[in-house]
């Protein structure tokens, strides 16, 4: 099925079945996984599934050693099948998906991947071709300076994948002229670029909680945030108009983690009342491992969620967010 086809049916309105899919693209180490992690728990597993496409790789660790490429190239991913599943999963379809084991590094028995309500996919290149791209209702990238990457990957991969530190480091040299050439251009197909780095005007370095920039693309209809953006919350976020990499203007919302608790809270708060839901908070959102939480995070996936319901309200013809947040207002003097 070719991308305007796949375009079409995905437009097809009510009677079109199929789930609202998200895609998050970025490179390794990116922080794609713990942002999809805390949407999932957010929503919860029996309306939402998350696959990677990461498990689409040719070739188990060991056989890699003799190839002339690294995971992050589309030689060493079956991208015919990821196109496939992709369509398939889009309409509503499961799919006998591959397991790639990152912990021992080999290719393990397929499992059947049901889509649910909402469907997130992410890894390496879940936005590197036409068709892929024509799935998803929503397309993310993030996109953290390189050092801060290179510092998430050297940990996680020691920590969690039994690699030496200086395998790491050799590694992601190897890695670099791939990066550059089909990780780094998915940036350009999103809808949402999202950026967790310090604030170099407060003269913050990487030891410091880190702030967000996400760029909301004119591509898709971002959430109205008007309730929320005004002169009592602007400590902990505020929207300017910028330049895009490539000279358009596009909105860039920033997020700081400077911003004091009582005024993140009132934030996430307002954004998540607009989503119709009387539950607190879930306090999923923001956390990236135990002990260990990001208030620009937390935000960020409150606006994927604004996303995903307004999504699939369009889709059941009825608006899942009926209205822009209220109004947040500082609270009253001596409260």
């Amino acid at each position: 099925m070719g991308a305007k086809r796949v375009v079409m049916q995905r437009a097809g309105g009510p009677d079109q079945p199929g789930p609202v899919m998200l895609a998050i693209a970025g490179d390794s180490g990116a922080g794609k996984t713990t942002l999809t992690r805390g949407l999932v728990e957010a929503i919860g597993p029996n309306r939402i599934s998350s696959m990677c496409v990461d498990d689409y790789h040719r070739y188990d660790r060991a056989e890699r050693v003799g190839q002339p490429f690294t995971p992050l190239h589309p030689a060493c991913n079956y991208v015919g099948i990821i196109e496939q599943h992709l369509q398939l999963l889009a309409m509503g379809e499961p799919v006998l998906k591959p397991v790639y084991n990152h912990g021992q590094g080999t290719l393990d028995r397929p499992v059947l991947f049901e889509p649910r309500e909402f469907v997130i996919v992410e890894g390496l290149l879940p936005l590197h071709s036409r068709l892929a791209r024509a799935c998803f209702d929503l397309r993310v990238y993030l996109d953290p300076p390189e050092p801060i990457r290179y510092g998430w990957k050297v940990r996680r991969d020691t920590r969690d994948r039994g690699y030496r530190e200086e395998q790491v480091v050799e590694d992601l040299r190897r890695r670099e002229p791939e990066s550059a050439a089909f990780i780094r251009p998915q940036r350009a197909w999103a809808d949402v670029v999202a950026r967790f780095a310090p604030i170099a005007e407060r003269g913050e370095n990487g030891q410091a909680p880190l702030s967000a920039t996400v760029l909301l693309r004119p591509t898709a209809p971002h959430p109205d945030l008007s309730g929320v953006l005004n002169e009592d919350t602007r400590e902990a976020i505020h929207l300017k108009l910028a330049r895009d990499v490539d000279g358009k203007p596009v909105d860039a919302l920033h997020i700081h983690a400077y911003a004091a608790e009582r005024t993140t809270r009132r934030v996430k708060e307002a954004i998540w009342g607009a989503l119709g839901i009387d539950d607190d908070v879930p306090d999923c959102l923001g956390g990236i491992e135990p002990g260990v939480r990001s208030e620009p995070l937390a935000i960020l996936q409150l606006i994927l969620l604004y996303h995903l319901l307004l999504a699939a309200g369009s889709r059941a013809d009825q608006p899942a967010v009926v209205a822009a947040p209220a109004p947040v207002r500082a609270p009253a003097s001596g409260s």
